[in-house]
């Protein structure tokens, strides 16, 4: 397994560049044939339960997660102090907020959840909604070439249908440690974050879905 080098940086120019750098794994001049890119997945591959839902299920629609423009994409974001960099030969298969929201609709695939959740391309009547913005989406070191953290952080907001009248707010924030400085081991670091992540997600949906459900059957004043 290739370990992630920090010995070899090129800053990015033009507009919306930043401090964003390019990282390299190796030591190739600029104009060199490019490495191959190693593709790269977090989430599950298949729901963990199949099999007839139950009906009486609190139904949410869960509307397109956004992500940060430095994290959309397929790259993978490192960072060090105030220095941002891109993991050069390594790009996630999809979209990350693809992968997230296939990820996040798993979860809530479960025999034991009392929530539906409903996805963007379902024409299903909700009885609340579920937003979620992902703030941070990120491997964060601590030195150049130490083992990094999987950091990731997440804004959701509980809508009741249709005013879509905030109901209830949570952030939720999870940091995984990698098992070494490897391209490897920090993918299963994003896998084991967003699971945790989708686990607090899912608990505090299921505390919250019936009332707002409810509230806009309330009768108005």
């Amino acid at each position: 397994m290739i370990p992630v080098s920090m010995s070899s940086l090129r800053r990015l120019t033009g507009p919306g560049a930043g401090v964003a750098l390019i990282l390299a794994l190796g030591g190739c001049a600029l104009l060199s044939t490019p490495d191959p890119v190693q593709l790269y997945r977090f989430g599950p591959l298949d729901s963990p339960y199949v099999g007839e839902r139950n009906t009486a299920s609190v139904q949410v629609s869960l509307r397109r997660i956004e992500f940060p423009e430095a994290v959309s994409g397929q790259r993978i974001l490192a960072v060090t102090g105030n220095e941002a960099a891109y993991v050069a030969g390594a790009r996630w298969v999809a979209d990350a907020e693809d992968l997230y929201a296939q990820s996040l609709e798993m979860a809530f695939s479960s025999e034991r959840s009392g929530v539906r959740l409903i996805g963007g391309r379902e024409l299903t009547r909700a009885d609340a909604g579920l937003d979620v913005d992902i703030t941070t989406f990120e491997t964060r070191y601590a030195a150049p070439g130490a083992a990094p953290s999987v950091v990731i952080s997440a804004r959701a907001r509980l809508l009741s249908m249709p005013e879509r009248t905030v109901v209830s707010e949570q952030i939720f924030s999870v940091s995984q440690p990698a098992s070494g400085n490897r391209l490897g081991a920090i993918v299963s670091a994003y896998d084991a974050a967003t699971q945790d992540l989708n686990r607090q997600i899912v608990v505090w949906v299921e505390a919250n879905a019936a009332r707002a459900a409810s509230a806009d059957q309330r009768p108005a004043n």
